[in-house]
């Protein structure tokens, strides 16, 4: 996917970097969480401490962690002065989230499941051109900060991309061919990758301004994989410390089928962290977890140490370096 260059860019929440200045990066992360109504559905979402979150990026920090993806959205609980903030106090980078999450998290008389698309790509365009919005959980939008988004999320569920979710992911496709950033999709549990990409790659965007993430929340079918990876996409593994899904090994094991199989140039990894996966909040394992536990894990079954630096630092700047629109 080519070599960071002197003149690539990544938009984080305290300015611009040059993308070779990113270093080891969780390509996604939540960090805060203050929505009342995503919480209700999983208190484990609410993330709404400064003190613990500026704790666990401080031990991301020690632990050798230089960048995270927040990808919390406009609309659905994110905080973008906290997010700055902890930046600052932490030294991290921070790269924040424009776009949407799963329809799940937005009660029904929310301004995201009536915005047209003109209207949504115009405010995902604000966000990162402008600055991102310091309200908008309950009603659209209208407190900008100076603080900018470098990443579009975007989500589907089980169903799909349902004609909502069209509106939504269009919307969200044509604001990231207009000003050359990523788009950060969720899949349910690794299902409907292919669709997204497919309308992604309609709308014009190019597979490196593409990232799909928990795929690896299902590791049966290896060829799902392989054909995702085909389209020349990022694949984002973020089930590392799940047991619930699989064990760390198996995880490990299936990255170095992905290494071997030419892959290595598009992996990127995180642990897409809750309350209950953070050990400033009383949880486990913590945001340090990759580097003390995973990385000795993946060399244990053969990943060389090129390639995990490749899928921690040399991906990461490419796939969240601002492309040329």
């Amino acid at each position: 996917m080519g070599q960071i260059t002197d003149s690539a860019w990544i938009q984080t929440v305290r300015g611009l970097i040059p993308a070779q200045d990113l270093g080891f990066c969780h390509a996604h992360e939540h960090l805060f969480t203050s929505h009342d109504h995503a919480a209700r559905i999983d208190p484990a979402l609410l993330l709404d401490s400064y003190e613990c979150t500026l704790a666990e990026l401080e031990l991301f920090k020690r632990a050798g962690g230089r960048g995270v993806v927040d990808a919390q959205p406009v609309g659905c609980g994110r905080r973008a002065d906290l997010l700055q903030r902890a930046s600052e106090a932490s030294g991290v980078h921070v790269i924040a989230s424009t776009g949407f999450h799963k329809l799940i998290y937005y009660p029904g008389d929310h301004w995201l499941h009536t915005a047209s698309e003109e209207v949504l790509c115009e405010l995902f365009l604000t966000e990162l051109t402008e600055g991102m919005f310091l309200d908008g959980d309950h009603a659209f939008p209208r407190q900008k900060s100076s603080i900018r988004a470098g990443v579009i999320k975007a989500a589907s569920d089980s169903a799909g991309i349902t004609p909502e979710y069209l509106r939504l992911f269009t919307a969200a496709g044509l604001a990231a061919k207009q000003t050359g950033v990523s788009v950060l999709t969720h899949t349910e549990k690794g299902a409907g990758a292919l669709e997204q990409v497919e309308l992604l790659l309609d709308l014009g965007l190019a597979p490196e301004s593409i990232i799909v993430s928990h795929l690896d929340r299902g590791l049966d079918d290896f060829s799902y994989h392989v054909t995702v990876a085909q389209t020349g996409v990022y694949l984002q593994y973020d089930t590392i410390g799940r047991p619930k899904y699989h064990s760390d090994r198996e995880e490990a094991e299936h990255i170095l089928r992905m290494v071997e199989a030419g892959f290595a140039a598009q992996i990127l990894l995180g642990l897409d962290s809750t309350r209950a996966r953070m050990r400033s909040y009383g949880g486990d394992p913590g945001m340090d977890h990759i580097v003390v536990s995973f990385i000795p894990l993946l060399r244990q079954v053969g990943v060389g140490i090129r390639d995990i630096e490749q899928f921690t630092v040399g991906n990461p700047a490419r796939a969240l370096s601002i492309k040329k629109a």
